[in-house]
């Protein structure tokens, strides 16, 4: 099962005074709108978002069909796929895609440890 990119999504307090920390690590502005309190920051090829005000715990994020550089992934296993798979495997979701759609959707779910973590397809 191939979950896409991997990124980690900080419920931050101030986007501001993080994105200038995060820059100081070497990260720069890949994607998002500060104005509307959401960034996700690069390096190499290590991801993270950052979001004010959005989630309230940090959480793991994969993006089925997207690689690191958000192009797409030929081939990739769709989000409702995925859920099929691991709810076969007995693991049970937070919020579902409708599988009789196709296309963007997004599921969750917690690890045994109470880490929340999203699985977000945008194509």
């Amino acid at each position: 099962m191939n979950l896409g990119a991997f990124s980690i999504s900080l419920a931050v307090k101030d986007i501001a005074a993080s994105r200038a920390f995060y820059e100081k690590l070497g990260f720069t502005v890949f994607g998002g709108k500060q104005e509307d309190n959401w960034l996700i920051l690069k390096s190499g090829t290590t991801l993270i978002g950052l979001f004010q005000g959005m989630f309230e715990k940090n959480m793991l994020t994969f993006n089925p069909g997207w690689d690191s550089d958000a192009k797409a992934i030929p081939g990739f296993t769709d989000v409702r796929k995925i859920q099929e798979q691991l709810v076969e495997q007995g693991v049970e979701l937070g919020e579902k895609a409708d599988p009789a759609t196709s296309g963007p959707a997004y599921i969750t779910l917690t690890d045994p440890d109470g880490n929340p973590i999203l699985l977000d397809q945008h194509l």
